[in-house]
């Protein structure tokens, strides 16, 4: 007997319950992404079916292409399913609020506090081993993804070796995106190329760092993260610190070790970089820089986009900018390590056991509470350093 056809469609709910929905979500947003969109594919999909699987499926497809976090595009995506433009509004604001307002609350206390007392201190010196192990799994995850061929390999190396010589991470970007594209161009018409990544090219001219604020700052990172929270990272690091010099490359690591135990997209560190650049007006500016773009995508052009994603030749030059992105975060975050990493030998030894510790532990396990579990075992470690 063939199963009972199951009517799919969003509840029809208020804006109040909506924005409770996906604020219930934000607080339960533990684990990264996969975990965060896992979480949201159940409740939405699976059990209430809000839209059909494939369908979801295919949405998924076209915010992984896109920049900025995935699991927040999503809430924005079915709050604009379940109620429109307001909606989605709601839905967003509902889901980054919980780790915004944590972030904010660390950021304030770490500037009011500092790492003077000893315990403090020795959690963060347990963190940011625990980071480095963090970064060095996402980079695996996203080249094992990104570097299909040889070529991409190339652009990857290519684009790390121009880091280090100082080449502008936007002339980095465009570079790669178009010489992949010119690659491939035999298998291209030239109807894709001008239906297709010419808008894509024109966002990221339109992102250059032109802008003189922490908005600016915020909304060009927004706009460039292709690949992940992660691919954040030298964006940021670029402005506050090789640029801005209004953080330290430690402080850096710090904002990402204290991101890694919230439930919250890991670019909530965002906030912390703005905190410690213009209190909490600068907080406040970078972080909605960096999530207007993920409002934007489904509110004003996703149809659109999702038309542009379907087109080869976009595929082609996004490829080459993510490939270029793992090159980018390989240099950048390895010298945002080197520039962290105590220089006493016995801190140091600690510090790479309880990395090593903890990359074991993230290649071992799945499950959702391993990232958090990596950063407070981690911080557990670094106190109990003190008693040895």
């Amino acid at each position: 007997m063939a199963d009972t056809p199951v009517s799919v469609r969003p509840p029809h709910e208020s804006y109040l319950r909506l924005f409770l929905r996906f604020l219930r979500f934000g607080f339960l947003a533990w684990g990264g992404p996969v975990a965060q969109i896992a979480m949201i594919r159940q409740e939405l999909v699976e059990e209430e079916h809000w839209i059909e699987r494939e369908h979801f499926n295919r949405v998924l497809a076209v915010y992984q292409a896109l920049p900025g976090p995935e699991a927040h595009e999503l809430c924005v995506y079915f709050g604009m399913v379940a109620r429109g433009r307001i909606g989605a509004v709601l839905a967003g604001l509902g889901f980054m609020l919980p780790g915004f307002v944590l972030m904010l609350l660390l950021s304030w206390a770490y500037v009011t506090y500092g790492i003077t007392a000893v315990g403090i201190g020795a959690i963060l010196f347990g963190f940011k081993p625990a980071v480095a192990a963090l970064i060095i799994r996402a980079v695996h995850r996203i080249g094992e993804h990104a570097l299909t061929n040889r070529w991409l390999w190339a652009i990857a190396i290519g684009a790390g070796l121009a880091t280090l010589l100082g080449v502008h991470f936007i002339a980095i970007l465009l570079l790669s995106g178009v010489i992949y594209w010119l690659l491939q161009k035999p298998k291209l018409t030239q109807t894709s190329l001008h239906s297709s990544w010419l808008p894509l090219l024109v966002l990221a001219v339109l992102a250059a760092p032109s802008v003189l604020n922490l908005f600016g700052y915020g909304l060009r990172t927004g706009l460039l993260t292709f690949g992940g929270a992660y691919t954040a990272i030298p964006f940021l690091q670029h402005d506050a610190v090789t640029v801005g010099g209004w953080m330290t490359n430690e402080q850096f690591i710090d904002g990402l070790a204290l991101s890694g135990i919230l439930p919250a997209p890991l670019i909530i560190f965002s906030t912390f970089v703005g905190y410690l650049g213009g209190g909490f007006a600068g907080a406040l500016a970078l972080t909605a820089g960096t999530f207007l773009p993920a409002f934007l995508f489904t509110i004003i052009g996703h149809h659109w986009l999702e038309r542009i994603i379907a087109n080869a030749a976009t595929h082609a030059f996004l490829d080459g900018i993510t490939a270029a992105v793992v090159g980018l975060i390989t240099v950048t975050t390895s010298q945002l390590i080197f520039d962290a990493w105590p220089r006493e030998v016995a801190p140091a030894v600690l510090a790479l056991g309880i990395a090593a510790f903890s990359l074991w532990v993230l290649y071992r396990w799945k499950a959702k509470w391993v990232t958090a579990a990596v950063v407070l075992g981690s911080g557990v470690l670094g106190l109990l350093s003190l008693l040895i």
